[in-house]
């Protein structure tokens, strides 16, 4: 499997307005905007780091993964994101070498990207995310 690069990194948090002053105002990070991604009931914040960006979660919901993720582990980074092509080839590909995936398709996520979880058990405990930000939408259904 060939990585392009590293997307962005999710950081998990209880409040984007609480966390942004030390990611704008510390680190200087560009902020690039905010979304709701109501399949995930996760609000998103977008930071620009370098060539990644870091995208702050907050959770809409208890029943959330990002709100049970800080419930057993408390905020901080909760996804690596790689930058992939043709992520449905990636995905056979990463099930072909035994990787459990979280989502066997890919699906939408913030920013429009098709993304899919690999399942951190198959990865030595990281969460990683597949993430292909094209145009292109044939066989992503």
């Amino acid at each position: 499997m060939q990585v392009k690069k590293v997307d962005h990194i999710g950081i998990a948090v209880r409040s984007i307005e609480k966390a942004l002053p030390f990611y704008m105002d510390v680190l200087g990070l560009p902020f690039l905007g905010i979304e709701e991604v109501e399949s995930e009931q996760v609000k998103v914040a977008f930071l620009q780091a370098g060539e990644a960006k870091l995208e702050l979660l907050e959770p809409l919901s208890p029943e959330s993964a990002v709100a049970k993720f800080i419930e057993k582990r408390g905020e901080g980074i909760h996804h690596v994101a790689l930058g992939v092509e043709d992520i449905t080839e990636r995905i056979r590909e990463l099930k072909e070498h035994g990787i459990r995936m979280i989502q066997d398709a890919p699906k939408r996520g913030a920013g429009g990207a098709w993304v899919a979880f690999m399942h951190p058990k198959s990865t030595g405990g990281v969460l990683y995310e597949l993430c292909e930000r094209t145009n292109r939408t044939e066989g992503h259904q």
